[in-house]
């Protein structure tokens, strides 16, 4: 499948971007990361991201296709990640999958055991960027 169009802040850039370069650049996530904030095709400054667009600190609704099992997400930074919170590190497959996505994109998300799941993003709940709110 080929990965959906991105749109980043460049807020989160500089920040994702000071993140990698403090840690170990050979670790999965960190590479996954980097691959993803490479192939963003649309950078905008923090006040003009569309409210539909996944950025830092967003909470989002998203659908696994198959199950029809709901998510209620929240992408962090690593230091704030809590899986029974539902806030994913920035630096799991799914955190940097979910970045710059759009309401109505799909992405895949590798799951224990080989498996691939399929995720629809329905809904950008909350989103700090558009609000105003930019915790790090």
């Amino acid at each position: 499948m080929t990965a959906p169009s991105i749109t980043l802040t460049r807020l989160d850039v500089q920040r994702l971007e000071r993140l990698i370069d403090s840690l170990d650049d050979t670790l999965p996530g960190v590479i996954a990361l980097q691959t993803e904030l490479d192939r963003a095709d649309t950078l905008v400054g923090h006040e003009d991201v569309p409210a539909d667009v996944v950025t830092m600190n967003s909470r989002v609704h998203c659908r696994e296709e198959i199950s029809g099992k709901d998510y209620h997400l929240t992408l962090v930074y690593p230091k704030d990640a809590n899986a029974d919170e539902g806030k994913i590190s920035i630096l799991a497959p799914v955190g940097s999958a979910l970045l710059g996505l759009k309401v109505g994109q799909h992405i895949d998300w590798p799951a224990p055991g080989g498996k691939t799941l399929k995720l629809t993003l329905l809904e950008v709940e909350s989103q700090p960027a558009n609000g105003g709110a930019f915790p790090e």
